[in-house]
């Protein structure tokens, strides 16, 4: 990787923790998207460069957060989530099997479908949801940790619609991507699909994500939930559609 390109990949990884950190989400889309776009790596090693910064990001906002942890909530979420995130993981090897351009649709179409989901006007419930929403909901951050180690959207949806305070929904969701997180690493090394040595030079990416994530608890941005939540919608809706379009006429051109 050119010095170019770790910088490049470096202000990816520190923008999307700093949205991750101010919104409970974006840093596994960003990241993938960013990544999806230049090119800088292979989406399956991406999904583990993803994995490694949530679990950075996590370990500072749950260092004193993790009291906030809705937890009957949690442990509902992440055993549906962990039993979907298997199922996801080897169909990103299907994909990535298949073809470059099947595996970008499929990302793009996530992050496009994720971003509208997000912007969704959002009715807050009287009483929490059903056990069994929470595993639903669960399961398909599970499907998506596994593909491309962004469970956040479905949960995001869910979580924010329920009676529970804001910084109780924020932990929660930190709570389970470091779960999915460091669980899908388990299996990427079960798997013997760790990436070669020249991979863990984009490591320097976690000094990044450490201090981005600390200068966004510290120095929050003069910006309502409401335009953080849009500015999120604006970055992963565009990156969504490049990267989906062109692989979509990518397969087309290729059963023509």
């Amino acid at each position: 990787m050119t010095v170019a390109s770790l910088s490049g990949l470096l202000l990816l990884a520190g923008l999307a923790a700093y949205m991750q950190t101010l919104t409970g989400f974006a840093l596994g889309l960003v990241m993938m998207g960013g990544i999806g776009l230049s090119g800088l790596m292979p989406l399956p090693e991406a999904a583990v460069l993803v994995s490694v910064l949530t679990l950075v990001n996590a370990s500072q906002v749950l260092r004193k957060g993790w009291r906030d942890v809705a937890w009957p909530e949690f442990r509902i979420i992440i055993v549906a989530s962990l039993i979907a995130l298997f199922f996801g993981y080897w169909l990103l090897d299907l994909l990535a099997q298949a073809s470059l351009d099947w595996l970008k649709l499929t990302l793009g179409t996530v992050i496009v479908v994720s971003s509208f989901q997000l912007a969704m006007r959002r009715e807050l419930l009287s009483v929490k949801s059903s056990r069994s929403s929470f595993a639903f909901f669960g399961a398909i951050a599970g499907l998506m940790g596994g593909l491309f180690s962004t469970s956040g959207p479905p949960l995001v949806y869910h979580l924010y619609r329920q009676p529970l305070a804001l910084v109780t929904i924020r932990e929660t969701l930190v709570a389970v991507f470091a779960v999915n997180a460091l669980v899908r690493l388990g299996i990427v090394g079960a798997t013997g699909d760790l990436p070669d040595a020249g991979f863990w030079w984009v490591l320097l990416a976690v000094p990044a994500v450490a201090a981005a994530t600390f200068a966004a608890r510290r120095w929050p941005p003069p910006l309502s939930s409401l335009a953080m939540r849009r500015i999120a919608f604006a970055l992963l809706l565009l990156s969504g559609l490049s990267l989906s379009l062109p692989a979509a006429v990518g397969i087309i051109a290729g059963f023509s």
